[in-house]
C-alpha cells in the first residue's frame, strides 16, 4: 500500500480596500499554513498584494499562492483549504466541475476571472485538496488571523518571500490576554481536522472547526 499523504491545513482570507468604488482598490490575500513535521505542528504565514483588484480575485490568487507554496516542497499533500469566501469555496466545489464539463463555459455569459480559475484548478490538482467554508468575522481565531494578515498586505502593499515564520502564536497570546478566544487551543483544533482528513472524511461545504 502507498504511504498516506502528508496533511496540510490552510486558513485563507482576502481583503480589498474600497471594493466596488470608482477608484483603484488595493487588495491583499493571506494564509496560515499548518503541517505536522517530525511529530510537531509547524505554522507558516504567506501574504500577497495587488494595487487594483477585487475581493474575488484576491480570494482566488491567495488560494493559488498557498497551493503553489505547498507544491514547492515536491510532495503531493492531502490539503484542507478553509476560507470565508463563498465565491472561492462554492466555485471549486460546485461551479468548476460544470464549467470544465462544458469546455470552460457557463450558461448565461463569460466566466468571471477565468484565467485565475484555470490556474487555481491546475494548482489544486497537485494535491488531494478539499475546500470548506467558515463564516468570517465570527470569532474563528485562525480565520481572524488570516484576515489581519490580508488587511496588512492590502494596506501596506507587501508580499511575503514565500512561506515565512508565523506570528500566530504571539497574535493569539495577545488576544487571549485581552479576554478573547478563552480556552482556545490551536493545536487541538489542528489535530481534530488532521484526524478527519486522515480518516478519509469528505468535508461538507460549511464545516471546518467553526
Amino acid at each position: 500500500m502507498p504511504a498516506p499523504l502528508p496533511i496540510a491545513i490552510l486558513h485563507l482570507d482576502e481583503s480589498c480596500l474600497g471594493n466596488g468604488q470608482d477608484r483603484a482598490t488595493p487588495g491583499g490575500a493571506a494564509g496560515l499554513i499548518e503541517v505536522r513535521s517530525a511529530g510537531a505542528i509547524q505554522r507558516r504565514d504567506f501574504y500577497i498584494h495587488a494595487p487594483d483588484t477585487t475581493n474575488n480575485r484576491m480570494a482566488l490568487a491567495g488560494a493559488i499562492a498557498g497551493l503553489q507554496l505547498l507544491a514547492g516542497k515536491g510532495k503531493r499533500l492531502k490539503a484542507l483549504l478553509v476560507s470565508d469566501s463563498e465565491y472561492l469555496v462554492k466555485g471549486m466545489r460546485d461551479w468548476v466541475p460544470a464549467w470544465r464539463s462544458r469546455g470552460w463555459t457557463r450558461k448565461g455569459g463569460q466566466i468571471e476571472n477565468l484565467e485565475l480559475w484555470r490556474v487555481l484548478v491546475d494548482s489544486a490538482a497537485r494535491h488531494e485538496a478539499q475546500w470548506t467554508w467558515v463564516r468570517g468575522h465570527q470569532g474563528h481565531p485562525k480565520n481572524e488571523y488570516a484576515n489581519d494578515l490580508a488587511v496588512k498586505a492590502a494596506t501596506d502593499q507587501v508580499t511575503s518571500q514565500g512561506a515565512v515564520e508565523s506570528g500566530f502564536g504571539g497574535w493569539l497570546s495577545t488576544r487571549q490576554a485581552k479576554g478573547q478566544f478563552p480556552g482556545y487551543d490551536p493545536d487541538l483544533d489542528f489535530t481534530a481536522l488532521e484526524r478527519r482528513l486522515a480518516g478519509g472524511e469528505q468535508f461538507p461545504l460549511a464545516d471546518a472547526a467553526d
